[in-house]
């Protein structure tokens, strides 16, 4: 095969097919691409896509699980740009990575551009020379990850990120965290860390717009960046729900605001929510704070239990949205006439100092 690897433009056919035609054309595309194609879903993923998906999770285990499908020439990322990143940063040498939609990309991994992190960077080791240890969460794009890969850090994901700051400590007394502040603040707080030790640093300010004697005292320097699904998130939805369902149980994830985690019952990563529902006993009752597709998928899956969203809204990631059935039938159908388009290709330098960046958090216990 060669084709294209260039971004390509969805026909008019596939938007104004009907759902039913969509998914019908999908699995006949599917089928016949065979071992040659696997198709990864993100949790937060719609209902009519990810169903389609060959193996479903979040970001890190799904680029992995992409890279060991060996007979697979071709990973269909239903995700989000960065991920797409990161799966082609683990993929085998014969494997390419495509996104359906290349306008789907991550508000979070957008707040921390490569420029703005590098100058951020530079200050930091002019001031506290070898003393700062950089961790990008994987929501992070691959120029980030190789910033942190080249300069001794690592990536982190919301299920190791307690890990990965314990791992910084044991190096260096201060620690860069890239790029969402809430994690970073929650993971911190509960390691024991005081908040007066903590500084955010806002790119769009001179100096990060933090004061030096600020600066000096902190252990943790948080980059000003958010994802714009667990920020909704408010206390006053705690409170509410503590009302309206008496005995449920609040589980958020530590996007959440700082407020949100301390009032929950519980926080966790995607992986931990959806375990730690699934062990509960039936009877249970769930106050979700995470995106609104896997809320639902679970109160799907756990019929005995009542599972609701958190905030009574549907906090829906938009930029995964983008993800639709009109372009995966178009990336599928495209690649069963021998073209690959939407290829998602990490330039090699950057890939492999982020690889770096990947590798050690995978060493990290």
């Amino acid at each position: 095969m060669t084709g294209l690897t260039a971004p390509g433009t969805l026909e008019r056919e596939y938007a104004e097919a009907t759902e039913e035609e969509l998914a019908e054309r999908v699995r006949e595309a599917k089928a016949a691409l065979g071992k040659g194609l696997v198709i990864l879903g993100h949790h937060y993923q719609r209902d009519e896509v990810i169903r389609f998906a060959d193996f479903r999770g979040d970001s890190l285990k799904l680029s992995q699980q992409g890279a060991a499908a060996r007979d697979a020439s071709f990973i269909v990322f239903c995700g989000v740009h960065f991920m797409a990143e990161s799966a082609d940063i683990l993929r085998a040498p014969h494997q390419r990575v495509i996104l359906p939609d290349l306008k789907a990309g991550c508000s979070m991994a957008d707040m921390a551009d490569s420029d703005h992190a590098e100058e951020c960077w530079d200050e930091l080791e002019e001031a506290f020379p070898g003393e700062v240890t950089p961790i990008t969460y994987i929501n992070s794009t691959a120029a980030v990850k190789a910033l942190v890969g080249r300069e001794g850090g690592t990536v982190c994901t919301s299920g190791n990120a307690e890990a990965s700051l314990r791992w910084a400590f044991a190096r260096r007394p201060r620690v860069l965290f890239i790029p969402d502040e809430h994690l970073g603040r929650n993971t911190a707080f509960r390691m024991g860390i005081p908040l007066d030790e903590m500084v955010v640093w806002d790119p769009w300010r001179p100096h990060g717009g933090v004061a030096p004697e600020s600066l000096r005292r902190a252990r943790v320097i948080l980059w000003k960046g958010c994802c714009s699904v667990h920020t909704r998130f408010a206390p006053e939805h705690v409170d509410r729900v503590r009302e309206q369902v008496p005995g449920v149980q609040v589980l958020v994830h530590p996007e959440c605001r700082f407020e949100v985690v301390q009032k929950a019952d519980q926080v966790g990563s995607t992986e931990t929510i959806i375990r730690t529902v699934g062990a509960s006993p039936a009877g249970s009752r769930w106050a979700i704070g995470t995106e609104h597709h896997l809320v639902g998928r679970l109160a799907q899956e756990n019929p005995d239990k009542t599972v609701l969203s958190l905030s009574g809204i549907a906090c829906q990631c938009a930029t995964m949205y983008r993800i639709d059935l009109p372009h995966l039938c178009w990336a599928l159908e495209n690649l069963r006439e021998g073209r690959a388009v939407n290829c998602v290709s990490v330039p090699e330098e950057t890939r492999a100092a982020a690889r770096l960046a990947l590798d050690r958090m995978l060493s990290i216990r």
